[in-house]
Order: C-alpha cells, then structure tokens, then sequence
C-alpha cells in the first residue's frame, strides 16, 4: 500500500495528461470492439439479394478509417503516458540526488560511489518501467476485459461461461510467479549494486592496480561478479520463460473450448457464422488482457522491488542539517570571529576522546596555526568548524553566534577551504576554479592563479585554462593540484581561509611566495593553517600545538621555540633535516 500512495504521488501533478492519455486509449479499445462487429454483420448478410461490391467497400472503408483513428490515437496514447514516465524518472532521479547532497559523511562511509550510482540506473529504469508501460497496461487491461466479456456474454452467455474456465488459473499462476520475480530481481539489483562499485572502485585506482601488476587478479574479481549476476539474471529468465508459456497454455485451453462449443451451437443454429467468428475476435482481443497481466506481474514486481531499494536510501536521513528555527534565522555572514571553548569530543564509534578540552580563538584578521603530530585531532577540528562533523553544543561560536545558530549555507559560503584530499573535477582549469565562484571573471581567475603560483603551469599548457585535467586531476601533479585548489579557495572570497596541510607537496620557495601572496590577500580576513612544517607557520600571529587531543602548548613563532617543547623539538628536526638535505 505504501508503494502504491508512493506511487499516484508521482503521478498526480501529470493527471490532466493521464486523462487525455486514458480518453485516447479508451477511443482506441472502442474501436476494437467495433470492428468485430461490423465483420460478423458483413458475414450473416452476405447471402441476401441487396449485398453488393458496394456494401463490401462501404464495410471495408469503414474499417479503414477506424484503423487510420486507432493509429492516429495509439500514437498519441503513447506520447502523453510513456513521456510523463520519462519525466517522473527525472523527478525521482533529481529527487534521489538532491537527497544523496543532503545526507552527511556517515552515510558515505557506508555506501561506496559504485553502489549509489547503480540505484541511479538500473533502480530508475525498472521504476520508469513501472510508471510507464506497466501503468498503461493496467489500464488497458481494465478497459479491453469488460467489454469484451460483455459483447461475448451478449452473443451467447453459454459460450461464454465455458471459454472462462481457465482464466482463474491465471490469478494463482500471478501469485505463484510475482513472488519469484521480485526476490529474484532484487537480489539481481543488489549484486549489480556491487559489481558497480567493484568496476568504479578498480577505474579510480587504475594506476595502483597497474603499478602493483594486479590486473589479472582484479579482472577475475569483476568476472565473478559478472557471472554471479549472470546466473541470477538466467534465475529471472527461467522464471521468465515459464510464466509466458503457461498464459498462453490457458488461452490454448480456452480456444479449445470455444471451438468445440462454439462449433456446436453454430451446427445447432442457437448462433450464427458471424456471431462465431465475432466471437472468436473478441476472444483474440481477451488474450491480449490475459498476456498483458502477465507482463504488469513483471513489470510491476521489478518495479516495486527497485521502489523499495530506492526507498531505504530516501528514508536515511542527515545528522547534520538545519534546525527549523535556524532556518528562519537572517543570517547571512560571518565577519571573521572564532571562538572555540572546551571543546571536547569522540566519534560515535569510539568512546575515546580525540579532543579533550580545545579551547582557542581567532579575531578577524588573525591567522592561527595549529600544528601537532599525526593522529593529533586538527583536522578534526576542521571537520566541525564546517560541520562535516557535529561539534558539541555550545563550544564553537562565529561573531558570537553557536555554531547552531548560523544556517549551514551562511557557514559555509563564508568558510574557503582546502583539504588534504584534493578534489578536482574532469573538467578544464577554468571550471576547477570557478567551483569557488561560478560569477568569476577571466580577470579575477588570472589573479588567483597568479597568488597561488600556478599560473607559469597554466602558460606551458597548450589550452591554458581550457586545458581538461582529466578525472580527480590525474594530468597535474601532486604541487599543481594543491595550488590550483588553492586559487579556487582565494576565489571564493571567503571571511574565513582554511589550509588543511595544503602546501604539503609544495617546496619550500614556491610555499614562501604563496603565504606571502594569501597573506597580503587575506589580511582583512581570518585564516587558519594546519602544517607539519614550521616553515609554514613562524608568520602566524598565533599557534597551538595540540598533543594527544589536548592544547599541549600556545603562542608566537618566537615564544614557542624558547619553550624547548613539543614545538621546538618538531623545529628543530625540521631545521637539521633542512640543513642535511642543503
């Protein structure tokens, strides 16, 4: 019942088409029912003296039109119905993907690229099959049965009765066979689910499979996915195959019986030649409702089963999103002030603590670097700064306002950020950027690229910015990569400028230039650094050295290497590797 509530709310904003769609089909099914008619009054007068060629042409142009009308509206029927299911299969298709951008980072740990990207195909495609042609047919159904055993009942009810016989055993075969297919074609679904993420999985990391020389052994594992999903798609074929012959067994049955009965009564003279043959028409025109129940059982059953896959991924609902009085809030921007106060904090998984008691602050202007050994909680940090992680309440507060108050899309737009894992898009350079800002002049990304010193790379590519680097980036290295996100983060014209230990595949002259450019750019705005060289970091007007969770020592460049602490230690490693390598 669930499914099918589902099911007329996607329908309903289509329903004057529908209707237009349903009149012509109805015109359509009229049409057939006339025709055996006209053919049984042709044959029972034919032995009269006023039967003429010209009666016959009469007759015959008659059924001519109705075929040119029936043509005409079977054309039409099919315009109207079969084109709203392509469009509900982009509803359902913007629907799932607007929902998949709201869901949070935990989800995604849990379902693979692959796996989402099959419930986008294969899913949609047995759900347009459900709107469309399984709609359709359940209608046409509906609309061909009563007529035609009304018409056969008004030719002899005797007759009638006999020929229906078989036609219960349809209900049980329906029961017996809907049953089948839909655990079968679910399990179908989920294993192309896997083989999906499988293929995706391999194809992202192409070159280490190619690196390791593990092609082989990465091919067998796709080629017994495949054959898993082959047997089970013969599962479903077999199923298939014998479900068809059986609905055709019975209309055999039930043509055997009109023959017989039907011969019978026309010898004894209680119907006549034509009423026969009339019968015999809309007995053929019955067996198209016996066969098209058949292919609704299908049909249906593939749909519902992709329906209730997709519906456990639209019930997923977000750990992170907007409380309704946020949502109502006019906040718009962040002028630059962080606070974070006590800030203690353990990922669901673990009741280890990662962070123990953070306290810091950054005023608008301010860049503060936070360095710390692997594993030491500042990425954490970041994640809940942008709430790809819920911070505890009441520990992190913007321009006075909890981080709850503020509605993610205010956060966000005004937090520039780059990360460890650079993302990069399969598309050209100019694109990359104006990821950042999509209203970005040529001027203004000549500028960012310039402060980024990734400019002289872009002069020495043949398409300059409309050079295409290839999927995640995979044409630049590992120094291009991390400078062009940079210029699309400076892009963004963000309050707040976030590097995530983004200068790591940088050396130390071009990362010299950069910080100096994004410090002169930013010099209004609020930064944060996190970096394991301290080279990156001595120009920052305040630091934090976290150790094991907690805020192990704080503040300037100078101060911190007079402590002989943590930091020092980490200086002044840094400094005789520097040397060694000079």
């Amino acid at each position: 019942m669930h499914n099918i509530k589902i099911i007329f709310s996607y329908l309903k904003p289509y329903w004057k088409r529908i209707l237009a769609g349903i009149g012509c089909l109805l015109v359509v099914d009229a049409a057939q029912m006339v025709i055996p008619k006209i053919i049984q009054h042709i044959i029972d007068t034919m032995h009269q003296p006023n039967f003429t060629m010209a009666v016959i042409f009469q007759f015959a142009l008659l059924i001519f039109i109705l075929a040119i009308l029936m043509a005409g509206l079977r054309f039409l029927w099919r315009l109207l119905l079969i084109k709203n299911a392509f469009k509900i299969e982009r509803k359902f298709r913007d629907n799932y993907y607007e929902h998949l951008q709201k869901l949070s980072q935990k989800f995604y740990q849990k379902h693979n690229t692959g796996d989402l990207m099959a419930y986008a195909t294969n899913d949609l495609r047995a759900i347009r099959m459900l709107f469309g042609i399984a709609f359709v047919l359940a209608f046409d159904v509906v609309i061909m049965i009563i007529p035609a055993l009304i018409l056969m009942g008004s030719i002899d009810l005797r007759l009638t009765l006999y020929v229906i016989i078989p036609l219960p055993i349809v209900s049980f075969i329906m029961i017996f066979f809907g049953r089948k297919i839909h655990n079968r074609f679910r399990k179908v679904q989920e294993n192309f689910e896997k083989l999906s993420g499988r293929v995706q999985e391999i194809i992202s990391g192409i070159r280490l499979v190619k690196s390791f020389v593990r092609e082989k052994q990465f091919s067998k594992r796709v080629n017994d996915h495949s054959m898993r999903l082959v047997n089970q798609r013969i599962g479903v074929v077999r199923i298939w195959g014998l479900f068809f012959p059986l609905m055709f067994m019975i209309i055999g049955i039930s043509m055997l019986l009109m023959l017989y009965f039907g011969g019978k009564l026309t010898i004894l003279g209680d119907i006549s030649v034509g009423e026969l043959i009339a019968f015999n028409s809309y007995l053929q025109l019955l067996s198209w409702p016996v066969i098209g129940i058949g292919w609704i059982t299908n049909l249906y059953q593939r749909g519902t089963a992709s329906l209730n896959r997709l519906r456990k991924i639209m019930a997923e609902e977000p750990d992170i999103y907007d409380d309704e009085k946020v949502v109502n809030m006019s906040i718009n921007s962040i002028s630059g002030k962080l606070q974070v106060k006590n800030l203690s904090f353990s990922y669901d998984e673990s009741k280890t603590e990662i962070l123990k008691d953070i306290s810091f602050e950054v005023n608008k202007g301010e860049t503060l670097a936070i360095v710390g050994r692997t594993g030491a909680g500042k990425s954490t940090i970041i994640k809940m700064l942008t709430r790809m992680v819920n911070p505890p309440t009441n520990t992190v507060y913007f321009d006075g306002h909890e981080i709850y108050e503020l509605p993610l899309e205010t956060l966000r737009n005004n937090i520039a950020i780059v990360t460890q894992d650079i993302f990069l898009f399969a598309s050209t350079v100019k694109e990359n950027i104006q990821v950042g800002n999509r209203d970005a002049s040529n001027r203004d990304i000549e500028k960012m690229t310039q402060m980024s010193q990734f400019s002289q790379d872009i002069n020495a590519m043949e398409d300059r910015f409309d050079a295409v680097i290839g999927e995640r980036g995979v044409s630049l290295s590992g120094g291009q990569r991390q400078r062009l996100a940079i210029a699309r983060a400076l892009i963004k014209d963000a309050s707040f400028l976030i590097l995530d230990d983004a200068l790591s595949s940088v050396d130390t002259e071009t990362e010299e230039l950069i910080l100096n450019e994004v410090k002169e750019y930013q010099k209004n705005k609020s930064n944060i650094i996190i970096a394991h060289r301290i080279s990156t970091m001595k120009h920052a007007d305040k630091i934090i050295v976290l150790d094991e969770g907690k805020v192990a020592e704080r503040g300037t460049h100078e101060e911190l290497v007079k402590m002989n602490g943590i930091y020092t230690d980490i200086y002044n490693k840094q400094k005789l590797k520097e040397e060694y390598e000079l």
